[in-house]
């Protein structure tokens, strides 16, 4: 009895427990590909289940790391910036409270894996995976760095472009998620600010335009390259200085007015000119003010009436624009000023200033010396003429003119001597020395002085002097003396 008792008492147990685990419920285990699970190699989507695909707006071999940072940083704030970390793994709990979400991240020596222990929300449709897809790639494809930046200061979001000009610079700003451009304090309005920064193996720093636009939680930010308008407005102020310099030895005086009229530049002859200071040229006046400035210094004529003069000098700026106006001043001092207008690139009008006193004084005791030579030719009862090497009439006295009817002054092309020896033949009687004269008139070599007779019809002979002077010019003059003495040509010498 008490064998059986034993029997019952170990039998039963072991039965009953095998019965358990015969019928006990047995938890299935989940499909692998239905698991949420993402594989990164080199920061790009390598492996993802069907899970994964179907719940985030991800592709294999086309998205990266950040693009999936981009898509949870919302709801796991402490979502890595990058790939890889010190840790081996570390486990992510969601911001959203009422949604108990985590992410499992490995980090292997040649990939990185994610794996959501709990499901996602429900997918959003398909038309904002689109949406989302093509505001990705805009702002991946953007040449503009843009970010995001929260209430505390740090980038929370950044572009392709941000990212890429991050890497160029000598310190690491990813990792600390500060912006790469030092800025004031945090924006409250859309504000602008120009900043440079200092790349890596670069001697000159790049300038960027940064554009603020506050929005809810945070502010965007937008940086546009300023280095090329930089560097040509540079090149062009250089420009400008070497320009300065080098109109600063020029005795003319130079005024250059940009497209609103006001005073670009100028040079120190201008000054000397003008009589006017620098500082009233430095503060850029504009071409009335510099008019008005030039009448009341008396260094331009009187005008008989403000109202015409006002409208005189209107049209002298219509005029320098199309590159017309030139005009000489004659002054109260006696200065005579050469005054030229010139249109210059966009829009702007350049005006020269010349003292000319020198040059109409020199022309004017000139234009009186011809004057009194010719004064004092026209006394000689000879008639004479004088001829250039080319051939070419360039003085007559009044006794030439009345001799053989000639009008000097009535004459618009130039007379040769080919010219008056046809006048001479039609007024004279034969003679077979005109060709020699032509020829002693144009000849290169050395010259003689000497005579031949020349009768006009109906009247005694004259005697034709040939005199070569200076510059290989010829005078040819015609004399009642002597006569007699002249039936055949002779040669001084013999």
């Amino acid at each position: 009895m008490s064998d059986l008792i034993l029997i019952l008492v170990v039998v039963i147990p072991t039965v009953a427990v095998s019965v358990w685990w015969v019928l006990r419920p047995v938890k299935k285990i989940e499909n692998p590909e239905t698991a949420t699970e993402i594989l990164f190699k080199n920061g790009l989507i390598e492996h993802a289940t069907e899970t994964a695909l179907a719940l985030l707006p991800i592709a294999v071999g086309v998205h990266n790391w950040q693009d999936l940072h981009y898509i949870l940083h919302p709801t796991f704030p402490e979502f890595p910036v990058k790939p890889h970390a010190p840790l081996s793994a570390i486990t992510l709990i969601s911001g959203n409270s009422s949604q108990a979400r985590q992410i499992r991240i490995i980090w292997r020596a040649d990939s990185t894996s994610l794996m959501f222990e709990e499901k996602l929300a429900a997918p959003r449709t398909s038309v904002d995976y689109t949406e989302l897809d093509i505001l990705r790639q805009v702002s991946s494809l953007s040449n503009h760095p843009s970010w995001k930046t929260n209430e505390t200061g740090e980038v929370i979001w950044n572009n392709k472009a941000y990212r890429n000009l991050a890497d160029s610079i000598p310190y690491d700003t990813l990792a600390t998620k500060q912006p790469i451009f030092e800025l004031p304090a945090i924006a409250r309005e859309l504000t602008t600010n120009r900043i440079k920064i200092e790349i890596a193996d670069n001697v000159h720093p790049e300038w960027y335009d940064v554009v603020r636009i506050p929005v809810p939680n945070g502010t965007i930010h937008q940086a546009t390259s300023l280095t090329a308008l930089i560097k040509a407005e540079e090149a062009q102020r250089e420009f400008v200085q070497t320009l300065a310099k080098t109109f600063a030895h020029l005795s003319i005086g130079l005024a250059i007015f940009n497209r609103n009229r006001q005073l670009a530049l100028f040079n120190p002859a201008l000054i000397d000119l003008t009589g006017l200071s620098v500082s009233f040229l430095s503060p850029r006046p504009t071409i009335d003010s510099f008019f008005d400035a030039l009448r009341e210094n008396r260094r331009m004529p009187e005008p008989k009436n403000y109202n015409t003069w006002r409208q005189r000098m209107a049209d002298l700026v219509t005029a320098a624009e199309t590159g017309r106006f030139e005009e000489t001043w004659s002054l109260e001092s006696g200065q005579t000023y050469s005054i030229k207008g010139r249109p210059h690139p966009d829009g702007a009008v350049a005006f020269l200033i010349e003292d000319i006193s020198a040059e109409i004084s020199l022309t004017r005791n000139f234009r009186a010396e011809l004057e009194m030579g010719q004064g004092i030719a026209d006394t000689f009862d000879d008639a004479f003429a004088v001829f250039l090497q080319s051939g070419i009439l360039t003085f007559s006295n009044k006794a030439y003119d009345l001799l053989w009817g000639f009008q000097h002054e009535s004459s618009f092309a130039d007379v040769t001597i080919g010219d008056s020896i046809q006048l001479w033949k039609e007024k004279s009687a034969p003679n077979p020395l005109w060709q020699d004269l032509q020829d002693a008139v144009m000849s290169l070599e050395t010259r003689d002085e000497w005579n031949m007779p020349v009768c006009l019809r109906g009247q005694r002979p004259m005697n034709c002097r040939i005199i070569p002077i200076g510059s290989g010019a010829t005078i040819i003059r015609f004399s009642l003396q002597d006569a007699k003495d002249s039936a055949a040509p002779s040669y001084v010498g013999q």
